[in-house]
């Protein structure tokens, strides 16, 4: 077998094994609140899928909104569903979960389920092949494509943020140097100052010529 074609099935194997679904399960308290943040790229998807479980006389919000409180997607008593929308700036976007029980009911723990998935794992190739009427092979090649452009992007954000972290490092050891030169300073004018000082006073006690 070709040494290539090997390569090439070993990275698409690779690759595929990368996705972006998230599942997660956790416990809501009554009259609390979860929120799940995630860092999230500009212009990208993002779909989820929720169920709670079922107690009468409480009920469970949800809402989903980015870092200035911009609201992207919400829904009041909850019980399975789904929900989507879409990033418009590269920032931190957070889905939360509210209890609410009546002040004179006591209240049991709620049991919450949440299923992610942004970017690549978003779109439907079954149903771009249809269209497309591509083949299963061809349909493989553009999700590895879809996949490669996505990691690509993360590398490319990676950099820039790598970039903007160096900048910021450089500036705060300008400032720490800075800094510590005009401590040295001040402390040899006063250490000067006080031998000048130490002096006169000598003299003036005529301790010393």
């Amino acid at each position: 077998m070709n040494l290539y074609f090997v390569s090439f099935f070993a990275i698409f194997s690779a690759l595929s094994q990368i996705n972006c679904i998230y599942a997660i399960m956790f416990h809501l308290a009554p009259n609390t609140q979860k929120c799940l943040k995630e860092d999230i790229q500009a212009n990208q998807l993002v779909m989820g899928e929720y169920e709670v479980s079922d107690v009468p006389g409480q009920v469970i919000d949800y809402i989903a909104r980015d870092t200035k409180g911009h609201i992207l997607s919400q829904k009041e008593q909850i019980t399975k569903g789904k929900f989507s929308f879409m990033s418009e700036v590269y920032e931190t976007y957070e889905i939360c979960f509210i209890s609410k029980v009546p002040t004179h009911k006591r209240g049991i723990v709620q049991e919450v389920s949440l299923v992610t998935k942004k970017g690549v794992e978003t779109k439907s190739y079954e149903g771009i092949g249809e269209a497309s009427k591509l083949k299963p092979l061809e349909v493989d090649l553009k999700r590895l494509e879809d996949l490669s452009d996505s990691i690509v992007r993360d590398f490319a954000l990676m950099r820039v943020r790598e970039e903007e972290m160096r900048d910021t490092n450089e500036k705060t050891n300008s400032r720490v140097l800075f800094f510590s030169i005009f401590s040295m300073c001040c402390l040899l004018g006063l250490a000067t100052w006080q031998v000048l000082y130490l002096r006169r006073y000598f003299k003036a006690k005529k301790l010393i010529e």
